[in-house]
């Protein structure tokens, strides 16, 4: 019988048929006078394993039942044909064919399913499972490869996700390379052909300039003439052959390079400030052969300056041109980049961590100044650092106060009372900068120890309160369960649902976290005995019973007395005996029926007559009742009369079966399928 106010709960297990934290599947209240009724649930959408097992829990009185066979169970959220090709790039080869030379390996890949990484795959060569489970597979073996989802035993094959295959074969590596050297070099207006050493053979040609095609794929074009009058035909040329029986193989790079282009680069920035009282160095650098220099302020001729380096003093707009007098081709003068020398218009100031620091972790934090930069009119930086650092005067400032004394580059900080906001502000001249703010959170020192009356919760009992071990008055705090925030306000907690709980504490701006404290749903499979319920013992001996998962236990007679309050008892008479185990505010009972064992033999005679003295067939309890043990028995001719496991000892069931004065019959007694005992039974009407 159930209360009124009871409620079924259907739960189901995770995919390893663990109740550790059950789905609730379905509640009904409305049944609680109905002995045969039907749960009606959703399977949820995150279902996928082969081991998943379901219980029905009542809540008044709390009892579960045994947890049902494994069964597979997976939700098919995706039921298309998954497509793949080498290495998931979406193009799929004519007719699903890809060479594969020696030694080389490849990769196929999924390429349609999305979040393809949350799934399981089942991988195929020629029929043959592979072991791979991700949607990517490394292939060093010829053969027909396909793929499907892994939803299972049963469910794979019907959710109708078989992709395209894809066929590896050998292909033949015929060392492609160009019969050109290495390195060639052309003015504008030369010509040059690149040709491969592969030809005549039907394959298809692809010529690459950097990496990029800029002819075919042609079949049989094994040729590649230079277009010199092209600015940028510089560059690094190789051809890809594909086709037949040959393996795709790319050449080696041929390098091209233009003779008359002057190239010419700056060794320093485009923008530079010129700080007061300091001068610079422009320098270029040129791959001309035997180039001549001339530098230019404002686009005027500075007289003199014809070397490849430059020191100013003066703000302006300069340049070089560069020319080139030698080489194979004619040189074009070439100017290098404007570089722009401006007076600063204003000072940043850049300030880091210096040293290791981790916030709300680190019990000290150095602060430094890190980087000076000039800024020009146009807002370009200059990271001038090393040429003023030192003529800077500083001040720190924290959370918008000026710290007294704290007047150099760095700031040393020990105490979680410094955390806040620092800044640095610096004076050269007329020059004012600050710097950006950082924020400062060091470790508190307070430690949260959190403690809880019960850590199993029990159905309709009272709840678990969890206490901190800090007074929590005027503190900033919350409650977490399973990482979220539960709570804000109240002193102790409450729990009435199972899960993981901590007390998160807010000082400073840092967070310290107390223990974790796991309050689970109580279950009474968290009682375990090392013996069956119904226990077998011989007389004069003594047979004891472990109890284990429980927090105290006790056992009672037949007549309720106490017998004990050890975890463990050690029967030696007959008779019914409880177990009551409590787990802090909950309690299983466990009943525990103790029989002598029957020694008498099997017997071989019964008198059928109906006189109720040795009518049946009795035997003794090691064999009797036992649902493990098969009683079978045979006529004369060797024709099965009777077969049943659990023998209740109900045979012959009448005595009018009996045709005859004294019939002879065999029995054969069998544990899974391994013989026992066997023998003959007379019977005498």
């Amino acid at each position: 019988m159930v209360d009124s106010n009871n409620e079924f709960v259907l739960e189901l297990s995770d995919a390893d048929g663990n109740f550790g934290s059950p789905i609730e599947l379905a509640r009904l209240a409305d049944k609680n006078t109905i002995f045969d009724f039907e749960f009606q649930f959703a399977v949820p959408n995150t279902v996928r394993g082969e081991n998943y097992r379901m219980r029905v829990r009542s809540t008044s009185p709390a009892k579960t039942s045994p947890a049902s066979d494994p069964y597979p169970m997976h939700y098919v959220d995706y039921d298309s044909p998954l497509l793949i090709s080498r290495d998931g790039n979406g193009i799929i080869p004519p007719g699903g064919n890809i060479q594969l030379c020696a030694g080389e390996s490849l990769v196929l890949a999924t390429h349609n399913i999305p979040n393809a990484e949350t799934y399981q795959f089942n991988w195929y060569r020629s029929t043959s499972p592979l072991s791979e489970k991700s949607n990517e597979l490394t292939i060093t073996t010829p053969g027909t490869y396909w793929v499907e989802l892994d939803y299972g035993a049963v469910c794979s094959g019907s959710a109708n996700t078989l992709s395209n295959t894809i066929t590896i074969s050998n292909g033949t590596s015929l060392g492609i390379a160009l019969n050109e050297p290495s390195t060639i070099s052309l003015c504008a207006g030369d010509s040059q052909t690149l040709s491969a050493n592969v030809s005549g053979m039907g394959l298809n040609y692809t010529w690459y300039k950097d990496g990029a095609i800029v002819s075919g794929p042609t079949v049989d074009a094994d040729t590649f003439t230079i277009d010199t009058s092209l600015s940028d035909f510089g560059g690094d040329y190789q051809v890809e052959i594909s086709g037949g029986s040959a393996c795709t193989e790319r050449s080696t790079a041929v390098t091209i390079q233009n003779a008359g282009s002057t190239q010419v680069t700056l060794n320093n920035p485009e923008n530079i400030v010129l700080l007061p009282g300091n001068d610079e160095t422009l320098s270029v650098s040129t791959n001309a052969v035997t180039p001549t220099y001339q530098w230019f302020k404002d686009n005027v001729l500075i007289p003199g300056a014809t070397t490849a380096s430059l020191t100013v003093s003066d703000i302006g707009d300069y340049k070089v041109t560069v020319t080139e007098t030698g080489g194979s081709c004619a040189g074009t003068p070439v100017d290098s980049p404007i570089i722009n020398v401006v007076l600063p218009a204003s000072f940043e100031l850049e300030i880091a961590f210096d040293g290791s620091y981790t916030e709300c972790q680190s019990s000290s934090a150095t602060v430094a100044l890190e980087s000076i930069y000039a800024l020009d009119g146009s807002g370009n930086r200059t990271d001038v650092t090393s040429s003023v650092e030192n003529n800077f005067s500083y001040q720190w400032v924290y959370d918008s106060n000026t710290l007294g004394g704290a007047t150099t580059g760095s700031l040393n900080l020990n105490d979680a009372n410094d955390n806040g906001e620092y800044q640095l502000t610096g004076t050269l001249g007329a020059f004012n900068a600050t710097s950006n703010g950082l924020t400062v959170r060091l470790a508190t020192t307070d430690v949260v120890t959190l403690s809880s009356t019960e850590t199993i919760l029990c159905e309709g009992g009272a709840p678990i309160i969890l206490t901190s071990s800090l007074d929590l008055s005027g503190e900033t705090f919350e409650w977490l369960r399973d990482g979220n925030s539960v709570d804000t306000s109240s002193g102790s907690f409450s729990v009435t649902n199972p899960g993981t709980y901590q007390l998160r504490l807010s000082r400073n701006n840092c967070a310290t976290v107390s223990n974790e404290i796991e309050i689970r749903r109580f279950d009474d499979s968290l009682l375990v005995l090392d013996q069956p319920n119904d226990l077998i013992i011989i007389e004069g001996e003594t047979q004891t019973v472990n109890a284990s998962g429980a927090t105290s236990y006790e056992w009672f007679d037949a007549n309720n007395t106490s017998l004990s309050n050890q975890s463990s008892f050690a029967f030696q008479l007959e008779g019914q005996y409880l177990l009551l185990a409590n787990f802090g505010n909950c309690s299983v009972s466990r009943v525990i029926t103790v029989t002598y064992r029957d020694n008498f033999a099997i017997p071989n005679v019964i008198t059928a007559n109906g006189d109720g003295i040795n009518d049946l067939w009795v035997l003794p309890n090691s064999y009797s009742r036992d649902p493990e043990v098969l009683v079978t028995i045979f006529d004369e001719k060797g024709k099965e009369v009777f077969s049943q496991a659990n023998y209740e000892n109900n045979w012959p069931q009448s005595s009018t079966s009996f045709s005859q004065q004294n019939m002879i019959f065999y029995y054969r007694l069998t544990r899974a399928g391994r013989n026992l005992k066997q023998g003959t039974i007379t019977v005498i009407r």
